[in-house]
Parts: structure tokens; sequence; C-alpha cells
């Protein structure tokens, strides 16, 4: 019988419809033909007759127009993003002068399209800080859920962080924002785990996410979410991937998301996200983002953090990711690409009274068999020997400094393995501090030392602990530092014999670069037998981990 009711009722229906169609005020899509005579106007920012590739910033302005459009898209790099009105723009972030590709897509009604790849030409000068891309690429990010003034909004070009509402810490839980995991990869791909407690024990790429009214549905989800107020919370959706880059248009560095790629709460929009106020050289790991909503009515402020919540950050350790590291496996002089040289006597004594004279000769510096050789020499009534430094070439803020070698003797050796404060040229010694991984002199020849020097404890006043260790020079030990916010700790082959409580008001907070050298005599290294003849220090590596 139920059957026979819904058979009547489904006739009744299409004799309705039929009905319907043959009325003279019928609706119509009108008629379904193909967009035609697409165009595309591009606009490279800062282009002149001078400067036919732009101003340097890489910015890009596409504006396409067709008969019958109803929409567009761009396809660019593998990755389609929808541009109703026809306008969109592109941060390269390529440097150097390239041509891209570009496809542009009319859509019409019926599922008809036209298309056109149009190529630009483009200069990009701008270059990320390295201090950046390390911090970013070193582990996922997340919104700090726990400190007020996370996340919020305020006007658009506005300069204080959430100027109409900032939310007080842990405000919006269970709604699809901080269970959400950000992953800058080193090779330039962007992946979101939009629900990171669901991965254990078999990985699940489903979750919610959280955004505002209307905007949210460009994510074409599977469900709706719950609707409070003017935001969507809970929005299924799942893991993606896209890709990630950083530019500074304006001078403003930025992140740029590929795709529908977004951050904490999803706003539409260009995708790309101002640092603000950021400075390469901030002790802190926290990065400040700001964003212009796709309705252009509010700018959006989020505050994201590496790391766990109540757990250890990026800037905390453990360090397992080795991030630079000279294995001295190249015969000759050492790789002109990790390290340069003091050369010459120094002033007073390199500042310490010493007697030696560095040089870059290959009797004081050479690479054999696998290791660096740096030999201290008795020649022509003084002495010569050689340091090596990163300056220039490489430098970091906190990490773990790993160091195999076997050590000099002789009364007068002045061994040291350490790292100087990059900016030691523009604000001096000690203001720069200074962190002495390992020194040993001949004259105290068991005995093996770390030391800081900051304002305050410096020279003969630094802050110094030694170990007794009686085969340096016969054997191959590991010398290490762990460098990080909160502390800094010295340790021979695993074994910390020296830990130092590190916090804001220390120099102990910005880029440092590493140092190896022999020195003879002077404050620390004492007086220097009279039947020196040589000795050298042997390293095997140096690797650096953050």
């Amino acid at each position: 019988m139920t059957m026979k009711i819904f058979k009547y009722i489904g006739m009744l229906l299409v004799l309705i419809l039929w009905s319907s169609s043959c009325q003279d005020d019928d609706i119509s899509i009108g008629e379904i033909k193909a967009p035609s005579n697409l165009n595309v106007a591009i606009d490279i920012t800062g282009a002149d007759a001078d400067n036919p590739f732009g101003d340097g910033s890489g910015e890009v302005t596409f504006n396409a127009q067709a008969d019958d459009a109803v929409s567009y898209s761009y396809l660019f790099n593998g990755t389609l993003e929808a541009a109703p009105s026809g306008q969109k723009v592109y941060n390269f972030s390529r440097t150097g002068t390239f041509i891209y590709d570009v496809t542009v897509i009319a859509n019409g009604t019926g599922g008809l399209s036209t298309s056109t790849t149009v190529q630009v030409e483009v200069l990009v000068l701008y270059e990320p800080p390295i201090e950046l891309v390390n911090l970013l690429t070193s582990a996922p990010f997340r919104i700090k859920s726990e400190a007020n003034g996370h996340f919020g909004l305020g006007p658009v070009g506005g300069e204080v962080f959430g100027e109409f509402f900032a939310a007080p810490a842990n405000d919006k839980a269970g709604v699809g924002m901080y269970d959400d995991r950000y992953i800058f990869n080193a090779d330039g791909t962007f992946t979101h785990i939009v629900d990171n407690t669901n991965d254990d024990p078999t990985e699940d790429p489903s979750g919610t996410v959280f955004g505002r009214e209307n905007l949210i549905n460009e994510l074409n989800g599977p469900g709706s979410g719950t609707q409070n107020g003017a935001d969507i919370e809970n929005y299924p959706y799942s893991d993606y991937i896209g890709s990630w880059s950083i530019t500074a248009p304006g001078g403003v560095v930025t992140l740029n998301l590929t795709g529908i790629g977004f951050i904490g709460y999803y706003i539409g929009g260009n995708h790309s996200y101002e640092l603000f106020g950021y400075d390469p050289q901030q002790a802190s790991n926290d990065l400040v983002l700001r964003s212009t909503d796709g309705n252009n009515e509010f700018d959006w402020w989020f505050l994201i953090t590496p790391g766990e919540p109540g757990g250890n950050d990026a800037n905390e350790p453990p360090f397992e990711n080795q991030i630079w590291a000279d294995e001295f496996d190249t015969d000759g002089a050492p790789n002109a690409s990790n390290w340069t040289y003091d050369l010459g006597t120094g002033q007073n004594g390199w500042g310490n009274n010493e007697s030696q004279t560095y040089t870059d000769d290959p009797s004081n510096v050479i690479v054999e068999n696998g290791l660096l050789k740096i030999t201290a020499r008795a020649e022509n009534g003084g002495y010569t020997s050689s340091r090596l430094k990163s300056q220039g070439l490489f430098d970091f803020t906190y990490g773990r400094v790993e160091v195999r070698a076997k050590l000099p003797s002789g009364g007068g050796t002045w061994p040291a393995i350490w790292m100087l404060g990059s900016n030691f040229e523009s604000i001096g010694w000690p203001n720069c501090g200074e962190i002495d991984i390992m020194e040993h002199v001949g004259n105290q020849q068991n005995t093996v030392f770390s030391s800081l020097h900051f304002p305050g404890n410096s020279g003969g006043d630094a802050v110094t602990e030694g170990t007794i260790d009686g085969d340096v020079s016969d054997t191959f030990h590991i010398y290490e530092v762990v460098w990080s916010p909160s502390e800094i700790s010295f340790s021979i082959d695993g074994q910390v014999f020296h830990t130092f409580t590190n916090n804001a008001e220390l120099p102990f907070n910005d880029d440092f670069f590493l140092i190896l050298n022999v020195a003879m005599g002077g404050n620390f290294g004492g007086t220097i037998d009279p039947g020196f003849t040589s000795s050298t220090m042997e390293i095997d590596y140096v690797r650096v981990y953050q």
C-alpha cells in the first residue's frame, strides 16, 4: 500500500513539473555557451620603462575579462584558485628574474569554460631572513591558545592587535581551531593538520576547522558546521597540502599560502599574512600574523608559536634536526663555504696578550684524512697558528653544537672551540656575549673548561667551570653545548659538567657564529714551554642541531 501511494505522488509531481515547464513565464538561465573574448591585463608592481620586470617585490596583479563569463579561476604551479571577479594577485618568491606561466579560466553557464595561458616575467630581489626560514621549518606551529590575545580582529590597516576584539586565553576551545597544526616544510610545501589529536595509533586526516560565515563555503567541505553569530564552528574538513613562500611587498615581510591554505580562522582573501612587527633578531619564537578578510571588512590577527602547549617549543631541547655540519671529508684547505679566517697578530695579542700570529698557511691549517688539523708552531723566534670562524657564512640562535676533537698538548697551548655574538662589531665585546664550548691549556693538562662572557662577567670574571679529563690529547672526545632561552649546558661525551641559567636580559638570545683556534700563551694560556715545537688540534666534525 505504501509503495502505491509513493507511486501516485511521483506521477503527480511529474505532471506538475511538466505543466510548469509549459507556462509562458518560465524562468530560464538563458543560452548555454562558452565565454569568449577572454583578455587578461597584467600589472607588475613597480614596472616602468627602467624596470620592466617590476620593483623586485614579485607582486603581480592579473585582471581577467570575458564575454558571457560568470566567474574566473587561475591555475598556477599546479594549484587552481577561484577569483570570482577576475582579479588575482600573485606574490612570486623565487629570487631573480624568471618567466612564469599562469592559466586563466573564464567560467560560463552550464559548466562551459574558456581558458588562456599568459606569461609574465618578474624580478624578485627579496631573500627571506634565514632566521625566519629556520624558525618556520623547525617544528609544527599552532595558535598560541594559552596566551591572552592569540586571536582577534580590528579595522583594515589597523596597527593594534585585535583592536575590536582580542580573545582571552583558551576562549575558542572546542570550535576547531586549537587542534590545528601548520607545518612549513623545507621543500616549500605547507601541510595543514586539521586535528592533531586523532592520529594515534593510525593516521586520520579528518577533523574540523573554524571560519567566517559564507567565506568558509569556499572550502567546499562535506558539511556545514555550527553557526555562532558570524562564526562557523567545527566545519568538517580534512588535512591538505599546499605551498608556502615568504615575500616582502612594500617592504612588509609576508607569509603566502597557496590555494585555500589558511591559519587559525578561515577568512578567504588573498591567503597572505603580514608578519606584523617581525624582527630577525627577536628573542621570541612567537609570530604575529595579520590578514584582511575576503569581504575587506576586518583585519584578522593571529599569534602562532612552535611546539606543543605545556611542552618544549622549538627553541628548547631536545635539538635533533641537523641544520649545519662540516665533516671535513675533503682534503685540502677548509671549505670556504663554511669557514673564513682571522689573520695576523690582532690588537693586543687578540685581546689576551697572546703570542701567536694567525695564518691560513697549510702548515697551520689543513684538512687531511677526514680531519681538520690546526697546528701551532714555533717559528722564527715566535709562534704561528690558525683561527677559523663561520662569521658571515653561518650563524644561528639556540640549538646544540657537537664537536668531536682531540686537543694539542704542551705548556702554553690554548685550544678553544667557541662562539661569539654576531653583532660584536656593532656593539662590541663583551656586550655581544661569548660562549666557550671548550677551552684547554697545556699548563693544566688534565682540565677542560667551559665559560660564558657577558657584561659584568667577562675576562677573568667569566662564569667558568672545569672538569678533569686526563686523556684529552690522546683520545677524541665529544664537546657539546645545548643552548636555549632558559639554559645553557656544557658536556663532554654526554656528561654535563656546567649548567647556566639564561634569560632575556642576557646577550645569549641572538645569533652567534662558530670559532675554532689554537692560541699560544696569553692571559689564560700562560707560560710557553721553551722547548715547544708544535702541537695540533684535530677535529673530526662540527655539527649544529635545532
